[in-house]
């Protein structure tokens, strides 16, 4: 189960990330060129949450069930020094986290602003700062930190 899950989570993350900036990128276009806020924008805002939150999900069932964080959690005194381990023990998780709260507060905001302009700012703003967090979150194939690889079969 938990290779499967965790193939499933490194899948999904490239849904998070496309949808995520597909919507930044439309945000931003919609705010800067005052352009009126569509049904295709609410729905894109309601897709990305939507997507962000299967993630999280998922993130969650992995940190549990992860040998990684179990070593992390029962060895924390030795486990923190590790970097490998303390990445996935505590940085990744809570980022990610902090990120999942940033896209559904961002999401919920837009949706209640009463403008076109307000809608946009505020999913571009929220969106924009979520992606930061996760792309310095993610342990990517390049990074000198923490590697792991870009897709993972199942």
């Amino acid at each position: 189960m938990y290779p499967t899950l965790l193939a499933l989570h490194s899948l999904v993350r490239w849904f998070v990330l496309a949808s995520l900036i597909i919507a930044i990128i439309r945000a931003y276009r919609g705010w800067l060129k005052h352009q009126p806020y569509t049904l295709a924008d609410e729905r894109l805002r309601w897709i990305t949450a939507t997507i962000a939150h299967i993630q999280l999900l998922l993130g969650i069932t992995l940190y549990f069930i992860s040998p990684i964080v179990d070593y992390f959690l029962h060895h924390f005194k030795e486990a923190v020094v590790i970097r490998d381990i303390r990445f996935f023990g505590m940085e990744h998780v809570t980022m990610m986290l902090t990120a999942i709260i940033l896209i559904t507060i961002g999401s919920a905001k837009a949706k209640r602003k009463p403008t076109d302009l307000e809608k946009f700012k505020t999913m571009a703003v929220w969106f924009s700062i979520a992606l930061f967090i996760i792309f310095t979150s993610i342990p990517w194939s390049f990074s000198p930190l923490i590697s792991r690889p870009n897709f993972r079969s199942f």
